[in-house]
C-alpha cells in the first residue's frame, strides 16, 4: 500500500525556492558587471578568465555595457540572498534540522559510496535517510560558499571601507578571483543538483514542492499507532491472539 511520508518542512521549501531564482539572477547581473568594461574582467593581456563563449555571444544577449543596471540588480538581490541564507541557517539551528545536514565522521566515506552507486559501480542499496553523506557535504559546502560570496563581494565592492577584509582575503585581485570561482561553483552545483533531481524522479521533486513523498509500504509490516506504543501489523495480530 502507498503511504505519505513527510520529508521537507514549509520553511525549508520556501528557503529553497526563494534562493534558486535569486542566485540565478545574481549570476546574470554579475555577468553584466563583469562584461561592462575591460577593467572589471580577470586575466592578463588579451586573455580573459571565465570567458566561455565568443564575444558575439555576449553581444547577441546584450550583456555588454550594463554596468549601472548590473550593479543595481546585483546589490538589491545581494540583500535578499543574504537574508534568505541567514534565516535558513537560523532555522536549521533552532529547529534541529542541522542534525540531518551537517556532515559527520562517516559522511565522507559514504559520499564515496554514493558516487560509486550513482556511476553504476556499486550495486548495494544505499542507507535510507533524509540526507546521505554526499548530500550533507554538498549542502553544507553551499552554505559556506554563500558566506564566502558575501565576504568576497564586500571586499571587492568596498575595498577601502572593508580594507581589513580585502587584505585578509589576499588583496583586491585575489578576492575577485575567489568571488568568480565561487560563482563557477554554484553553476556546477546547479548542474549536478538538477541532474540528480531528474535521476531521482518525480517523487523526490514533489517532496520539495509539497513536502511529502509517496512510498510503498508492506501492509504486513506497516506501523499501527496504539496509544503510547507503536506496533507493526504483524505484532498487533499476534498480541490479539
Amino acid at each position: 500500500m502507498k503511504q505519505l511520508i513527510e520529508k521537507h518542512s514549509l520553511a525549508i521549501r520556501w528557503f529553497h525556492w526563494v534562493n534558486f531564482p535569486v542566485l540565478s539572477l545574481m549570476i546574470w547581473s554579475g555577468l553584466w558587471i563583469y562584461w561592462a568594461n575591460d577593467v572589471y574582467r580577470l586575466g592578463w593581456g588579451d586573455t580573459t578568465l571565465f570567458k566561455f563563449f565568443p564575444q558575439s555571444f555576449y553581444e547577441a544577449f546584450d550583456v555588454d555595457h550594463k554596468l549601472a543596471k548590473g550593479m543595481a540588480w546585483h546589490f538589491v538581490l545581494m540583500w535578499v540572498f543574504f537574508l534568505n541564507g541567514l534565516l535558513y541557517v537560523l532555522y536549521t539551528i533552532f529547529s534541529g534540522e542541522w542534525r540531518y545536514l551537517l556532515p559527520n565522521r562517516h559522511s565522507f566515506k559514504e559520499a564515496v559510496q554514493v558516487t560509486l552507486h550513482d556511476l553504476g559501480l556499486r550495486k548495494e542499496p544505499l542507507p535510507v535517510r533524509k540526507f546521505n553523506g554526499a548530500q550533507q557535504i554538498a549542502y553544507t559546502s553551499v552554505i559556506l560558499m554563500g558566506l564566502g560570496s558575501v565576504l568576497t563581494g564586500l571586499a571587492i565592492y568596498k575595498p577601502v571601507q572593508f580594507g581589513w577584509l580585502t587584505t585578509l582575503l589576499g588583496g583586491y585581485e585575489f578576492a575577485r578571483v575567489l568571488h568568480f570561482a565561487l560563482t563557477i561553483g554554484y553553476v556546477l552545483f546547479f548542474l549536478v543538483h538538477i541532474a540528480q533531481v531528474v535521476r531521482a524522479g518525480w517523487n523526490n521533486f514533489r517532496a520539495m514542492v509539497a513536502g511529502f513523498e509517496i512510498e510503498e509500504v508492506d501492509p504486513a509490516t506497516r506501523e499501527i499507532k496504539a496509544g503510547p506504543t507503536t506496533l507493526s501489523a504483524a505484532d498487533a495480530t499476534l498480541s490479539s491472539k
